[in-house]
């Protein structure tokens, strides 16, 4: 069931920063990008997929320094965290979808933006995503914090399922949170029905799966799965197998946009 629906875009409130450091900062990234880009050049074609991977990541990385997006649309940021840890294996096909199954003015591509940056408060949106284990910076864990009570949303899952991932994120849910926990979402809830019916969730195997989330004040800020909505195979340089990841992801995500833009 497609919904007809228009919004404005929205942004999280954030303070703003002088127009001078903007412009050194971008600076400062299109120097990296270049050195960045030169680098894969002469790397050459022989390179490993989890080596070309591991360069596409760090071009995110460097990107995330000054993002660009036309903010009259609404954007989803793909997070940089922990220093330079981001992910490539998160597909942003479902912002297409989104796009063509509802009337929301959505831009088509993740806006690499880092959580420690006042610039996550331009993004009403966003992805988490990665693999191994790591530590968030006090920076990180504050701006989170502002950026989920202040109307943000994040909807997150590990690449490959990965379990060292998954209790990363936890652990940091803990420590940002410490009065909220991850819970179990019904199938009843509106993410599972306010553009596509998705009776339920199914795994790679074919076993049944679910998401959980974090609610505050009555509102749900971010939708978590430790299997996966990464939706690999539409995922560009990403060498993961996809784990054990959610049949319905696609699905699951254009629900989650949807949602959180009109609740």
């Amino acid at each position: 069931m497609n919904r007809d629906v228009h919004i404005q875009a929205a942004r999280v409130r954030r303070p703003r920063s002088p127009n001078g450091a903007r412009l050194i900062v971008a600076a400062a990234c299109i120097a990296s990008l270049y050195t960045l880009f030169a680098a894969s050049a002469f790397a050459g074609a022989g390179a490993s997929p989890e080596r070309k991977q591991e360069e596409l990541e760090a071009e995110v990385a460097a990107a995330a320094n000054a993002p660009k997006a036309d903010l009259t649309k609404l954007q989803c940021a793909n997070l940089v965290y922990a220093g330079n840890k981001s992910s490539v294996c998160f597909a942003d096909k479902f912002l297409s979808d989104v796009a063509s199954d509802t009337s929301l003015n959505v831009g088509r591509n993740f806006v690499p933006v880092r959580l420690e940056s006042d610039n996550v408060f331009d993004f009403p949106f966003a992805v988490w995503s990665g693999e191994g284990n790591f530590s968030l910076t006090k920076k990180d864990r504050e701006n989170m914090r502002k950026y989920l009570l202040n109307g943000g949303f994040i909807l997150s899952s590990p690449g490959c399922s990965d379990p060292a991932w998954d209790a990363a994120v936890r652990k940091e849910l803990k420590i940002i949170f410490p009065e909220y926990s991850l819970k179990r979402i019904p199938m009843s809830h509106p993410i599972f029905s306010i553009v596509h019916q998705i009776p339920r969730l199914t795994d790679k195997h074919g076993g049944e799966s679910f998401v959980e989330g974090l609610e505050i004040n009555g509102r749900l800020v971010m939708v978590y799965s430790k299997d996966g909505l990464n939706d690999v195979g539409n995922a560009h340089g990403c060498c993961c197998c996809g784990g054990n990841m959610i049949n319905e992801s696609v699905l699951v995500n254009v629900n989650v946009f949807t949602y959180a833009l009109l609740y």
